[in-house]
Formats: C-alpha cells, sequence, structure tokens
C-alpha cells in the first residue's frame, strides 16, 4: 500500500480482540476517516438510503455527498447520533446499499474501516490494506468480561455467537472464510499487544511497504 496515495484500510477482527478500537486509533494517527457499523448505519438511517435512492440523489445533486460527508462528522463527533430518517431494506440490499456507501466516502478520501466485510468489498480497490486482528479465546473472553461486565460463560456465548452470526455472513456473499488469512495482507495476534502496540506494528508495515512501490 501506498500511504502517500489515497488508500483504504479494512480492520476485520474477532470478536473481543479489540480490533475496532485498533483501527479508530490507527484512524487517528494518519489523520484519516474511520468507519464501522455505527457510522455506516447512521448515515443510512439519515438518508434513508437505498441502492435506488443513493443513484437518484447523486443524480439530482452533486454536492450529497458533501452533505455525507458533514453529516459523518456529525456521528464521529456526537454521544448520540441523531437518525433523522427510516429505511427498510432485506439484507440483500442492507449489503450493497453499505458496499456502495463504503466505497463512495473511500472515493472521496483515504480511510480506515472496521468490519463492515471490508475486505470483500476493497478486494479489487488500486490501494489498498487488508488486516486481520485476532487473539487467544482466554485474551477474547477476559476482555468481553470487563468491557460488558458479564460472567465467563456469558462471554463466552457473546463470542461464539458474534463468531458464527460474521461467518455466516461473509459465507453468504462469498465464497470464502474470514478466518482465510488469503485475504489479508497483514495478521495481528494481540495477546502481547497493547492496541498503540498494534498501530504501531501497522504503521511500521505501511511505511515499509510504502518505500517499496
Amino acid at each position: 500500500m501506498n500511504k502517500n496515495e489515497k488508500f483504504v484500510i479494512t480492520i476485520n477482527r474477532e470478536a473481543g480482540s479489540g480490533g475496532r478500537t485498533v483501527g479508530r486509533k490507527l484512524a487517528e494517527k494518519l489523520g484519516v476517516k474511520y468507519c464501522d457499523k455505527a457510522i455506516v448505519e447512521g448515515l443510512t438511517k439519515k438518508f434513508g438510503l437505498s441502492i435506488e435512492r443513493i443513484e437518484e440523489i447523486k443524480a439530482q445533486k452533486k454536492s450529497w455527498w458533501k452533505d455525507i460527508n458533514n453529516y459523518y462528522n456529525t456521528l464521529v463527533n456526537s454521544a448520540s447520533q441523531p437518525m433523522d430518517a427510516q429505511v427498510k431494506l432485506d439484507n440483500t440490499s442492507i449489503f450493497e446499499t453499505e458496499k456502495r456507501i463504503l466505497q463512495e466516502l473511500a472515493a472521496q478520501s483515504s480511510c480506515v474501516v472496521a468490519g463492515r466485510t471490508g475486505f470483500m468489498v476493497f478486494r479489487q480497490w488500486p490501494n489498498h490494506l487488508n488486516i486481520f486482528i485476532q487473539a487467544s479465546m482466554e485474551y477474547r473472553v477476559k476482555r468481553i468480561m470487563n468491557k460488558e461486565n458479564v460472567s465467563d460463560e456469558k462471554a463466552r456465548n457473546i463470542i461464539a455467537k458474534l463468531d458464527a452470526d460474521r461467518e455466516t455472513y461473509i459465507k453468504k456473499y462469498e465464497d470464502t472464510s474470514r478466518y482465510d488469512t488469503r485475504n489479508y495482507q497483514l495478521v495481528i495476534s494481540m495477546d502481547d499487544l497493547s492496541e498503540d502496540d498494534a498501530v504501531e506494528v501497522i504503521m511500521d508495515y505501511i511505511d515499509r511497504t510504502s518505500k517499496s512501490k
């Protein structure tokens, strides 16, 4: 990946690994946009988006993505995320709409995308880096217990459900697994790293690969 050109970094992660936090810290370090489930869902609901609606508004109003970017900043900087519109979509339409939103945001400026099947959405993107954040079950359970204030058993149940749901979602749209390391350029285990350490590992990788471009 060349950091001197417009880029997209995707962060796929195991539940409880801290990958979402790594993604946010990485975006701050790079000074670029950060996108995750809350941001994309907020944009979808705010603007009542569907694939058809996206194309309709883009055709009518050239500055639409400026409005999107402005509302994106509202979502990022607000503890409460206002939802002014509602849109009901089936699962396939949701996937396609979120894919289009992410690609439009990435076309405007460099960004870090956490989750949202980013490694699939940007697989053919000209300048991208796909990262997978993982950790041992013990690490993940402890982190979920502390974060959610739940028992060991409850934390394991949460992890098992999230892991299964995310894998099922991936397989619905692609003949691959989120655990297939061939989908990523960089895989990081968090057991012996802090989130800031992981960011530094990624930054070092980016610096090294940028020099080779």
